[in-house]
């Protein structure tokens, strides 16, 4: 047998110390099937210990399959342990395993790229996209809201099984829609998600089959581009200017494509919104062509110079918009809770491949967010924000302008709504080096070249206001100003 050595002094429990050197003197070989090893009286005689660490660690490698009892004649190493496999443990249990031997994976899992953590994708520094004011969000209410739930959930929200998320939730989303989104729905046609993201993913496995054409904003959102990617669409980028997507465009390069995905109240990056002769001419495509339209309404609650521009889903008299909204960009990125509006004769399809992917949704914040909402504190918070963001959305644009004159080459766009806006640099800035010699200076920059799909990208940067007070946004603008001139 390999000496078995036990310190009392040593934090870890007797038990896990034989059972540990057990483990091991097996993996490594120095044990081999079919050995019979000391019963566990011999065994406490020899190491000088109570009984029990022994029994227990017997009973922990016998539980584990290490070790086989044998009626009337002991413990031995099981004999089902391969020998030729026994080498696997010739390090320590914490050492890092070594790879080896075919390791294939999915083909399809190359057309992810690799996630590479910025910390852009927090929102540290003054420019964070999609990072709304933490520090004004009435986190006092919520946390009441999130006691009360917690210790006297409904029934519904502990036992309840429902794809398309809690009915309370979706009942108050439907409300809201209405009244501030112009959105025809009822509460059955409403999904909650886990954000617009997971929304996109769930309508591409329902909606597309590899090689369907699907028209995309020129320049669009980057991970809304990998989705499509990856379910193996044949993605057509459509240009889009002071009125959104170019539909006369998309129509000549692409007539029957399967859907067309936009942000038509605030397009994304750029900013623009889509004007109502388009929209109705987007509407007829669809239409004429059986075609599908994804409307991502991201951050609409928010424009400055007008009201808010009501959704292009209701305009839709055929049925032929998905609607994604998400409360993670208004309310706290963390939450991870959104929305889809689908069709009536599309809900079952939808709902089965939801169950699929990962049942239901989580119910507590659903429903906390439920007495939220209807309790009125969103609306007061989306009010409050909306003044907010007009102030520091003014403080941006006065010191860009003052920072980068448009005679420079510079160019600031979609600044009428929303929660970022765009700024376009003149030929021979790259804006991928800049940002990253911007990040060594802890400056965030989001560049806006990886949101084209076509080879001849424009330079520019994404800026988020939201998460920055506006006495900070000048030193913060010059400091930009100082980076870019750095050549």
């Amino acid at each position: 047998m390999p000496a078995l050595a036990v310190d009392r002094k040593a934090p870890t429990p007797l038990h896990k110390q034989i059972y540990d050197g057990y483990r091991a003197a097996i993996l490594s070989g120095d044990l081999i099937p079919g050995q019979k090893v000391p019963s566990s009286r011999d065994l406490t005689s020899t190491l000088s210990v109570s009984r029990f660490p022994v029994l227990n660690a017997y009973a922990q490698l016998l539980a584990e399959g290490y070790l086989e009892s044998r009626v009337g004649a002991g413990t031995f190493v099981s004999a089902s342990l391969p020998e030729q496999l026994m080498s696997v443990m010739q390090s320590s249990d914490n050492a890092e395993p070594t790879p080896s031997g075919p390791r294939p994976v999915a083909r399809r899992s190359s057309l992810f790229p690799l996630f590479t953590y910025s910390p852009r994708l927090r929102g540290w520094g003054s420019f964070g996209v999609h990072q709304p004011a933490l520090d004004q969000f009435p986190f006092r209410i919520w946390s009441n809201l999130v006691v009360r739930h917690t210790r006297n959930p409904h029934a519904s929200a502990v036992h309840h099984v429902d794809p398309r998320g809690s009915e309370r939730f979706r009942t108050a989303i439907c409300s809201y829609l209405r009244t501030a989104r112009g959105v025809k729905c009822e509460p059955d046609q409403i999904m909650v998600v886990s954000g617009s993201q997971q929304a996109i993913d769930i309508t591409s496995r329902v909606l597309l089959d590899p090689g369907n054409a699907v028209w995309v904003e020129e320049p669009g959102y980057p991970l809304q581009h990998i989705v499509l990617n990856a379910a193996g669409c044949r993605v057509v980028p459509v240009l889009v200017d002071q009125e959104g997507m170019d539909v006369n465009f998309a129509i000549k390069r692409a007539p029957k494509a399967r859907a067309a995905f936009v942000t038509p109240s605030h397009q994304y990056p750029l900013g623009s919104t889509m004007g109502a002769s388009r929209r109705i001419q987007l509407l007829n495509w669809a239409q004429s062509a059986g075609a599908w339209i994804v409307e991502d309404d991201y951050d609409s609650e928010y424009r400055y110079e007008s009201l808010p521009v009501p959704s292009l889903h209701g305009l839709d008299m055929n049925s032929r918009v998905i609607y994604i909204g998400t409360f993670s960009k208004v309310l706290f990125p963390s939450l991870r809770l959104g929305y889809m509006v689908i069709p009536r004769d599309l809900v079952d399809r939808f709902v089965a491949v939801r169950f699929a992917m990962d049942i239901f949704p989580a119910y507590l914040y659903q429903e906390v967010l439920s007495d939220f909402i209807n309790d009125g504190h969103f609306t007061r918070h989306i009010r409050k924000m909306r003044q907010l963001y007009q102030q520091r959305r003014t403080a941006l644009i006065e010191s860009l302008s003052s920072e980068f004159p448009a005679r420079e080459g510079f160019e600031v766009h979609g600044a009428e709504a929303g929660m970022h806006l765009a700024m376009t640099l003149p030929a021979g800035l790259n804006d991928m080096e800049i940002s990253a010699r911007a990040g060594r200076e802890r400056l965030w920059l989001w560049p806006l070249s990886p949101s084209y799909q076509g080879d001849k990208p424009r330079h520019g940067f994404i800026l988020g206001f939201g998460s920055t007070p506006p006495e900070r946004i000048p030193q913060a603008v010059h400091q930009m100003r100082s980076i870019l001139m750095a050549r």
